[in-house]
């Protein structure tokens, strides 16, 4: 059936009337992984499925135009990234073991230890993260000084960091996923730092958060006399000035709660200090 011209433009002249705009398309954003970190799964809701945690990187660095550089670049890079601008902040966020970073990067020249010296503490304290030195010191020697002593890649400034960014996906990629602390074991005392949890033969065994420190710190070093200067330095935040009666008050403590079917676990060093070593008899 032929339309007349009359409604044909009538109609043509609806369509060219201007038409109210369409509401935008709401998208879901899309899923992006993580680098480095494994997928991991979490109830939400009624819904099942995989999702990321972002890996944790913590920044030491005291220059505040480097540091803040660095740490845009690992937060565009989808890390969840911590600053602290001193050696003995960065000891201090790294004693607690609920939030322990997946790596470090760590500036050499500090204004009070060196990253050296936050390096040899960390090791020696059995924090076996990933460090990634940053340094305006290119010598050989001090790069073999800082791969030696447990770091794991050492980049001079100036730098790239898009470097460091890749370089920080590859080391964690090596490391396969996050370093976790493992769980410590002495004779039937186990100390489980992912859940912040102490167990005598299976037991929960509540502790004071200095009581804890002190117990993983020797379970850490077990077999080996610790001082009391070193018990002091690694447990009381490396600057404290109180009385060392202080180490015996808490040794005789963690004595009590572990001790009490008559097998010694923290043995006395006489002019030393303290050794945790389980009692086998």
């Amino acid at each position: 059936m032929s339309r007349s011209f009359e409604e044909i433009k009538k109609r043509k002249s609806r369509a060219d009337e201007p038409r109210p705009p369409r509401p935008p398309r709401v998208r879901s954003p899309p899923v992006r992984r993580r680098p480095g970190i494994p997928q991991e799964t979490e109830r939400n809701g009624a819904q099942n499925g995989p999702v990321d945690r972002a890996a944790r990187i913590l920044v030491v660095e005291d220059d505040d135009n480097v540091r803040f550089v660095t740490v845009a670049a690992l937060r565009l890079g989808l890390f969840d990234v911590e600053e602290v601008a001193s050696g003995r902040d960065a000891l201090r966020r790294l004693d607690e073991p609920a939030t322990v970073p997946d790596l470090v990067v760590l500036d050499v020249m500090l204004p009070d230890l060196d990253g050296f010296e936050v390096c040899r503490c960390m090791r020696s304290d059995g924090i076996d993260v990933p460090i990634v030195f940053l340094t305006a010191r290119d010598a050989t020697e001090d790069r073999l000084r800082g791969l030696t002593i447990g770091g794991d890649d050492y980049l001079t400034k100036p730098f790239s960091v898009e470097e460091l960014v890749a370089r920080v996906q590859v080391i964690l990629r090596r490391v396969g996923k996050e370093r976790r602390a493992k769980a410590l074991t002495a004779g039937d005392v186990e100390l489980d730092d992912d859940a912040r949890v102490v167990r005598k033969a299976g037991v929960e065994v509540p502790l004071s958060p200095t009581e804890y420190k002190l117990l993983r710190f020797l379970m850490r070093n077990a077999g080996k006399a610790m001082s009391r200067g070193q018990i002091l330095d690694h447990v009381w935040d490396y600057d404290f000035d109180g009385e060392s009666t202080v180490v015996e008050t808490f040794v005789s403590s963690l004595r009590k709660k572990l001790e009490d079917d008559g097998r010694r676990l923290i043995h006395t060093v006489r002019g030393v200090g303290y050794r945790l070593q389980a009692d086998t008899r």
